[in-house]
């Protein structure tokens, strides 16, 4: 592997996915590998079984793979922007650790943001989704909600699937929940979203460490947020250097 300055940086968060770890990268590698000059930034978000051990066996073959760790959880939220603020591409590209993200689209991601002179985010829209019947009802009515309120056009906030510029979504106020609520402030700064579907499929072996009760109510607090900072946005005034 190159140890050259990467155009695309990956950013992968877990937690407790060792089994998960090997065959994602291989995929990963098979999607990129002859494309671009990648990184792959794994965030193990305070991990209790082998997830660092399996990944620093790979790190030892390969020289494109970095390992962020947290000392606790944070989430996946402060595990995304950890992995974006070690990234060294230009464009990140971010998908879940449990394989229910396919690595192949991960091309398409990153062409989009690519060709878009504008385009800020490409956000990946599942089809097919693989969860239990509860878990695409919740997500079914929680993004009908948050369409209605901010009105961002998106179908599925929730895909870990996600390209955007590195500079761009630094400039986003972080707060917990933020991968949630890319696309409306992506649109709150001006640039424009592209969309690509994407199909789903069942994680490759372990079990969701995200429930619905224990974020719900932060959910309906983050909206209301969200709602209020598009609510407050102004247009930038145009600027010019005035010179001497």
């Amino acid at each position: 592997m190159s140890s050259s300055q990467p155009s695309v940086s990956i950013v992968v968060p877990v937690r407790n996915e060792a089994d998960n770890i090997a065959p994602l990268i291989e995929e990963i590698t098979a999607a990129l590998d002859g494309r671009w000059a990648y990184e792959i930034i794994y965030v193990n978000d305070g991990s209790t079984d082998a997830t660092g051990e399996r990944l620093a066996a790979i790190m030892a073959r390969r020289d494109n793979l970095r390992q962020l760790r947290h000392a606790k959880s944070g989430g996946q939220s402060a595990a995304v922007r950890s992995g974006v603020r070690a990234a060294r591409g230009a464009i990140v590209a971010t998908l879940d650790g449990d394989g229910q993200n396919n690595p192949a689209f991960l091309p398409d991601l990153i062409a989009a943001v690519e060709k878009g002179a504008n385009v800020g985010l490409a956000a990946g829209q599942r089809v097919g989704r693989k969860d239990t019947g509860f878990k695409k009802l919740q997500s079914r009515v929680a993004n009908k909600i948050r369409n209605a309120i901010l009105k961002d056009g998106t179908r599925d906030t929730g895909c870990g699937l996600k390209a955007f510029r590195r500079e761009v979504f630094l400039m986003m106020p972080y707060f917990d929940g933020l991968h949630r609520f890319l696309p409306a402030l992506m649109r709150r700064e001006g640039f424009e979203i592209a969309y690509v579907d994407v199909i789903d499929r069942p994680r490759h072996s372990g079990v969701s460490n995200y429930g619905f009760f224990d974020r719900l109510w932060i959910g309906i607090m983050d909206l209301a947020g969200v709602w209020w900072l598009i609510r407050r946005k102004k247009p930038t005034p145009e600027v010019t250097e005035v010179k001497a």
